[in-house]
């Protein structure tokens, strides 16, 4: 497969090959090729290719599930091959020139955005060949790739929050320069245009799309289906503004036209005041958009997958946290499905855990992007933020109910509304544990990431050494590209 210079627009010129785009080697012409001379089977390599690259540094054991959980306070890493798991990740301070600890979960979203971007390119192009793409065929291209480019960034700001981020990536950075940092509001913004924008695309790819998609995907395999999973990430983007940017009745009135146009599934109301929803409920929780990992050679392992806790372990706070699903009974059903009792062995620096996790139990165990169960907390975020505190109350007891097979709480409906959102998010630990940093995320966009007053204790911390942090810093080779010392922060302080 040809060579070429890949410039991937995060800072310094980071050269890749062709292989920087995840696609098998299939004799397919180079990335300058694909830039000014593509074809049909390129583009759609390519495009497929972009899946791969979205799963990039998910799965692995210091990637983006496993850093994200140790930073919120869901999990520990016990590599006993490397102690900075413990001293940068728990003591800090955060360290943006290590790529596996503070300066991680930055290059490979960038990589796939920028491969995203060089795709879009190739549709122009394309467009003038004698041998092409349908109009429909370029539109579906064009609304799966932003929504995938959408969700990247949605991973980047995840990580970084306040520090902002670049965002005009698709421009020569020889001539055009680095592309500069925007705020928070401007990257959430900038998100939830390009999830519009994609919708739009696929209203218009007709039918079927003229690629495959991966197994991940199941259910989603046509633009209309598509549109359901790319509405179900806007409606997380728009909670998030909601919450995180005060974007109260523009963001409130964009999440539920997303909700109301995504998969979700909501019980009806007789369910909703029911003890347990008789009929499928597992796999109306479980419905959703996946990435999906294998064994086979070539292929990418979910290297989560642990079953003796040799690296990856579940923090205590997870146990003492769970609720009882009766007095002096078994714990909530999701901690007893999602993590299993091992023996604790020595303390690793001063920190101990007997508990291994049981969520993926194979190295082909899919990680969810976004699932129904997500959909349905949402729906009771939107609810208690627009007002309506007894919907709040009957979708978070659904899931207390039927996900962790607790009892229904009692006066949530008129209870304070701190104590709605306390119970609100106890709910979605237990739901997303350990599946994309969901409890470090939603700490920080609640303001809860550390103790407030006697009501609430912020981040568990085992140790009075270890430290609750608010974001990972920029890496290092991004600082200096632009001429600036370590940690930068480009925005100013």
């Amino acid at each position: 497969m040809t060579k070429a210079a890949l410039p991937l627009a995060l800072g310094a010129l980071l050269l890749a090959g062709c292989s920087d785009l995840n696609v098998p080697d299939l004799n397919n012409p180079g990335i300058d090729d694909l830039q000014k001379n593509p074809t049909r089977v390129a583009v759609i390599d390519a495009t497929q290719g972009l899946f791969i690259g979205a799963r990039a540094n998910i799965a692995a054991f210091n990637g983006y599930v496993s850093v994200m959980g140790v930073l919120g306070r869901e999990s520990y890493n016990f590599d006993p091959g490397d102690p900075r798991f413990i001293t940068e990740l728990l003591g800090g301070p955060l360290d943006g020139g290590s790529p596996r600890f503070g300066g991680n979960l930055w290059n490979e979203r960038f990589a796939n955005i920028r491969n995203a971007n060089i795709v879009l390119n190739a549709l122009d192009v394309l467009g003038g060949l004698p041998i092409g793409m349908s109009d429909a065929e370029k539109e579906g291209v064009r609304g799966v790739v932003k929504t995938l480019q959408a969700l990247d960034f949605l991973l980047v700001i995840d990580t970084r929050d306040t520090l902002g981020a670049p965002i005009d990536l698709n421009r020569d950075v020889i001539t055009g320069g680095l592309a500069p940092f925007v705020s928070r509001n401007e990257v959430f913004a900038h998100i939830s245009r390009e999830l519009d924008s994609a919708v739009t695309h696929l209203q218009a790819a007709g039918s079927g799309f003229a690629f495959a998609l991966p197994p991940g995907f199941t259910g989603f395999t046509t633009p209309t289906t598509f549109i359901q999973l790319n509405r179900a990430l806007q409606a997380r983007v728009e909670m998030y503004r909601v919450t995180l940017l005060n974007c109260d009745l523009p963001c409130l009135g964009d999440a539920l036209s997303a909700l109301d146009a995504s998969f979700l599934s909501l019980p009806a109301d007789t369910m909703l005041k029911a003890a347990v929803d008789p009929t499928g409920t597992a796999a109306m929780l479980a419905r959703g958009a996946y990435y999906n990992f294998g064994s086979e050679s070539g292929d990418l392992a979910n290297a989560l997958n642990d079953p003796t806790g040799s690296k990856q372990r579940g923090h205590p706070s997870l146990r003492t946290q769970a609720e009882e699903q009766l007095p002096g009974g078994p714990l909530d059903q999701r901690f007893l499905d999602k993590v299993v009792t091992i023996a604790a062995g020595l303390p690793r620096l001063g920190h101990t855990s007997d508990m291994a996790f049981n969520i993926y139990v194979s190295t082909k165990t899919p990680v969810p992007i976004i699932r129904n169960e997500e959909l349905l907390l949402l729906r009771a975020e939107y609810e208690l933020a627009f007002g309506n505190q007894a919907g709040a109350a009957a979708l978070i007891n659904y899931i207390r109910v039927n996900s962790g097979r607790l009892q229904p709480r009692a006066g949530l409906d008129i209870a304070p509304t701190d104590t709605v959102i306390n119970e609100l998010l106890r709910q979605r630990v237990y739901s997303l544990l350990f599946e994309g940093g969901h409890r470090w995320i939603d700490a920080r966009r609640y303001g809860r990431l550390y103790p407030i007053s006697t009501w609430w204790p912020g981040l568990p911390n085992e140790l009075v050494t270890d430290n609750v942090f608010k974001v990972m810093p920029i890496p290092t080779d991004e600082c200096n590209a632009r001429g600036l010392g370590s940690n930068c922060e480009p925005l100013g302080p």
